[in-house]
């Protein structure tokens, strides 16, 4: 399962948790900062990737497109980087269901 960090989060999150998550990425590392969300959003489902942001608009999109992609929404608020990798690898089981699941369209993760 490949992860989509949304620009409202750390960069070094795709390097910290690729021994659970391989070939994650973050949108500065490819080209993607700024973009507005519906480009985000493309380049998602062209490449395979969920979306993790804190961007209720990601919630919207995927409420109105469903998936894929399949997002991921973080409501901690502002926290450090070392929180949202606890939590992500905490989760990590629940985000790999999730990602199996043929249905589900966003997974909110507190």
């Amino acid at each position: 399962m490949k992860l989509l960090f949304d620009e409202n989060l750390s960069p070094t999150l795709p390097a910290r948790l690729a021994v659970l998550f391989p070939a994650s990425e973050h949108v500065r590392n490819l080209g993607l900062a700024r973009s507005p969300d519906p480009l985000i959003w493309q380049h998602a489902l062209s490449a395979g990737f969920t979306i993790v942001s804190k961007d209720e608009d990601f919630h919207h999109l995927s409420f109105l497109r469903g998936a894929p992609p399949k997002v991921i929404g973080l409501s901690l608020g502002n926290c450090s980087t070392a929180r949202l990798e606890k939590l992500l690898r905490d989760r990590a089981e629940e985000i790999t269901l999730f990602a199996d699941d043929p249905v589900a369209a966003f997974l909110p993760l507190p």
